[in-house]
């Protein structure tokens, strides 16, 4: 579809804060992209963020964006609930387009959004990005290189207190259960969740419940959870936001060592074996989706597979909602 050695040129519909240092930049420091607009409702903030980062033109609708002839592919970093009605948007129009995680709140839509894409053989992405971290790829280094001997389970343990705008009931998305029916979990559990389909292969099995502990918003903000991949490795983990502590740690055990690290904090990765231990810190870069971009350039103009597509994003939207029961079979 791309032909090689063609700089693709983008438009970001929703430049908020995602778009600021996490994304945003990435596209720009990669040969081969440019941005060359963005879309915001906002026309003050849209033109701000142009202004700031050097992009010529703005739109404050998300139709001129799409149908703009001078965009050949569009970023969708809006709330997860209009990933659906943009992305089919983005498809009709035969563009190249990346979605932001979780490629939507459920699996249904998840799963048409990727059939949209596929009908029209037009390339989806999506920002699961630790799947091209060198941090993560580490870990991946370490299981496939047998460093750990067979693998028999993974364990996730992530929690935090309740937030002071939690407390204050005032309004948050996040946690809004008509865009996110399990709040956090939806936003923060879909990344490892997805990074563990990454490391250990496709989950055949999943189950879980899921409640409203605290009562202080609508969506839900306790979940446990097990799991079982294709290949046989079991899973379980817990999510809590309403803790004590705030802990994210898991744990890959094996016949012959264990793999400790963080999905979210920095800190180092610990591996554990018949050799003793070894400590690694791998710093993330200033722009997180870094290599995951630069990994979609080569991906469309060099023919290279890319980690994070339509197809994996839609399996992590169906381990989430059977996690939490919005799939029963």
């Amino acid at each position: 579809m791309v032909k090689n050695n063609t700089t693709i040129r983008w438009g970001i519909l929703g430049c908020g804060d995602v778009a600021e240092i996490k994304s945003g930049p990435a596209y720009q420091k990669t040969e081969g992209f440019e941005i060359v607009a963005v879309m915001r409702r906002d026309a003050t903030k849209a033109a701000d963020y142009a202004k700031r980062h050097g992009i010529s033109h703005f739109y404050t609708n998300a139709d001129d964006l799409i149908n703009d002839p001078e965009i050949d592919a569009i970023y969708i970093a809006t709330p997860p609930d209009t990933h659906k009605y943009y992305g089919l948007k983005v498809a009709l129009a035969g563009k190249i387009c990346c979605i932001e995680k979780p490629l939507s709140p459920n699996y249904q839509d998840s799963l048409a959004i990727h059939e949209a894409f596929k009908e029209k053989k037009t390339p989806l992405f999506v920002a699961y990005y630790r799947r091209s971290l060198p941090r993560f790829l580490q870990i991946k280094t370490w299981i496939d290189s047998n460093s750990i001997g067979e693998l028999r389970h993974i364990r996730w343990h992530l929690s935090k207190p309740t937030s002071n705008q939690d407390l204050s009931g005032k309004y948050n998305c996040r946690t809004d259960a008509a865009i996110a029916n399990a709040g956090y979990f939806d936003d923060l559990a879909s990344h490892g969740l997805d990074l563990f389909v990454f490391l250990l292969g496709d989950i055949k099995e999943a189950s879980g419940i899921s409640l409203n502990q605290q009562g202080l918003y609508s969506a839900k903000d306790a979940v446990s959870a097990s799991w079982l991949h294709e290949s046989g490795v079991t899973g379980s983990g817990s999510w809590n936001f309403g803790s004590y502590l705030r802990e994210d740690t898991v744990e890959i055990y094996g016949s012959k060592g264990k793999i400790t690290f963080s999905v979210f904090e920095n800190e180092p990765l610990l591996l554990k074996n018949g050799q003793g231990e070894t400590k690694l810190y791998i710093e993330h870069p200033e722009n997180i989706q870094l290599y995951h971009v630069q990994q979609m350039k080569e991906s469309l103009l060099h023919n290279a597979a890319h980690p994070s597509t339509g197809l994996t994003a839609a399996h992590t939207s169906w381990v989430m909602d059977k996690i939490t029961g919005n799939i029963l079979e």
